[in-house]
């Protein structure tokens, strides 16, 4: 076999450090940029790659991911948002997907991992039919026609959830659905119980709402999962400012400051000298009086129980302390706001603006102590707006304790979703099995070319159950094929695959509930992405011009 001629007019002869030559063809150093249909595919290239690091995280027999930040944190998870936000991704494409499941997280707040599965699906079938001569546009418009039939064939084949407060088992099941594939998932119904708890806690019915600023979830590394608790209150992770102040204070008059314990200082432009120790007294002295001023003004509204934004030093505290005036310091915006709705309290900013009508009120504040160690948090509950809840998570260590906080978000969110809308369809695939045949029959009804990426559609559908009966250990295919036929046959779309090996694949049967909203989103976010994708046929860095 000869050697290849390469044409001296056509290359660049060069070395590297180490002396060794190589060849620079003349026609690959001018190639800065790729056009139409290549742009397209090393796209989608691009996609399906990112699609199928997270394909594998799915369901309740996904694996779990190790990432590495930059300073060495670890972080164990399986949640497809936290996954993508924090890889490090180059390509412009990739980014695309990365900002998908975050607009899925923030919208919905589950279904992270599967809108990204469906997407590098939709993106892998596209690819063969431009392979087959079909442009990009035409397969754009039948990805639209296709996704239109799907979502308007969830709602023929969604059930309506009854619950109320007293009945809440439905809730129930759909966070358990949610949580089935968490690290949690050993107290998965310990778990589910408090995030519907939280949720009708502060639960709007009349408008349907679920305003989650009412919903702390805090986290302490000690114990286990099994003593995760829901408080009904505010928890802040700070204590006393003096450890002779008393641990608990009943009928609670909080005085809510965001200005410091501090006298009046000179700006920026003056400065004080101090020359004699007469000086210093009289500094000493007017210090003290206003510290005395300042506390007379917290003890004449009836207030027993200081909550501080800022700092104040030991002379201050001393001070508070022998007044028997209990506080709590460098407690954080967040936090003070969340003390002021739950105590129905007004966020003061000078002490001259402190009265009894804006002190807020609780009926217990104290102090939790942990363990051997020192930690103290400070607990207030029995508050006047009820609706104010903290989840407090505990933990073997920090990632077991983060983890369990990113998957108590999925649930709340799961079951904040069927407060919004109570409208469900049935998980395990069965929904894309279902919308997956739909689609099929409405392509055979379609004339123009638009039916082949219609048949293609319905084939990416079927990415998510593959995808979970791939998980959890099934032969794919067969099993697919398998549950397919039956839905057609027994005409039963709830019947998917049957991940936790019970049995039988009735997904109504298992319990297993996806909120509808979910289900729809994610079906228009991955198409209208794809959509986009398809539409770029080139990719030009700012400032660099084609040759």
């Amino acid at each position: 076999m000869s050697a290849p001629v390469i044409d001296p007019n056509s290359a660049v002869y060069t070395t590297d450090e180490y002396g060794r030559p190589f060849i620079i063809l003349r026609e690959q150093g001018k190639k800065t940029r790729t056009h139409g249909l290549e742009a397209i595919k090393s796209h989608i290239l691009a996609a399906k790659t990112v699609a199928n690091i997270v394909r594998t995280s799915l369901g309740p027999r996904g694996l779990d991911k190790i990432l590495i930040s930059p300073d060495g944190d670890i972080t164990v998870t399986n949640d497809g948002a936290t996954i993508l936000g924090q890889m490090e991704v180059e390509h412009q494409i990739a980014k695309l997907l990365v900002q998908l499941s975050k607009s899925q997280d923030d919208e919905i707040g589950d279904g992270t991992t599967g809108v990204v599965v469906l997407a590098g699906a939709l993106l892998e079938q596209a690819e063969a039919l431009l392979d087959r001569g079909i442009h990009p546009i035409r397969i754009a418009d039948g990805f639209e026609q296709a996704c239109a039939v799907a979502v308007k064939h969830l709602d023929t084949i969604s059930d309506q959830i009854e619950y109320s407060k007293d009945n809440t088992d439905n809730l129930i099941k759909t966070a358990m659905t949610s949580l089935g594939s968490k690290i949690v998932s050993k107290e998965h119904h310990q778990f589910a119980q408090i995030a519907v708890d939280a949720v009708l806690t502060v639960a709007d019915m009349e408008r349907r709402d679920v305003p989650f600023d009412l919903i702390k979830v805090d986290g302490k590394v000690g114990g286990s999962l099994a003593d995760t608790v829901l408080i009904r209150g505010v928890l802040i992770d700070k204590d006393m400012s003096h450890p002779q102040m008393p641990r608990v204070v009943h009928n609670a008059k909080l005085a809510i400051l965001t200005c410091p314990f501090e006298p009046p200082r000179p700006k920026t432009k003056h400065k004080l000298d101090i020359t004699s120790v007469e000086e210093f007294k009289r500094l000493q002295t007017y210090e003290k009086e206003k510290f005395q001023d300042m506390i007379q003004k917290v003890k004449d509204t009836g207030a027993n129980l200081v909550i501080c934004q800022w700092g104040f030093d030991d002379e201050a505290n001393h001070l508070l302390m022998q007044n028997e005036l209990p506080a709590v310091r460098w407690v954080g915006g967040p936090e003070i706001e969340l003390i002021a709705l739950a105590t129905e309290g007004r966020i003061v900013p000078r002490f001259e603006d402190l009265s009894a009508k804006k002190l807020g009120s609780a009926g217990i504040v104290r102090e939790l102590s942990f363990g051997t160690t020192r930690d103290k948090m400070l607990v207030i509950e029995e508050c006047p707006n009820t609706r104010a809840v903290t989840i407090f998570v505990r933990g073997s260590n920090k990632m077991i304790v983060d983890e369990a906080k990113r998957a108590l978000h999925d649930a709340l969110c799961a079951v904040r979703n069927i407060v919004v809308d109570n409208r469900i369809v049935y998980g395990g695939g069965s929904a894309d099995i279902s919308c997956s045949v739909a689609v099929a029959k409405a392509a055979d009804e379609i004339p123009t070319i638009e039916q082949y990426a219609m048949r293609s559609f319905s084939q990416a559908l079927d990415a998510i159950p593959l995808a979970l009966a791939e998980n959890s250990g099934l032969s794919p295919i067969e099993t697919l094929t398998e549950v397919r036929a039956r839905q057609v046959t027994e005409n039963n779309s709830r019947l998917g695959i049957d991940c936790n090996g019970r049995g039988h694949n009735d997904m109504k049967e298992q319990f297993v509930y996806d909120p509808l909203i979910s289900k729809r989103q994610q079906y228009l976010l991955a198409t209208q992405l794809v959509r986009a994708v398809l539409k770029i046929d080139d990719v030009i860095k700012a400032g660099e011009a084609d040759e």
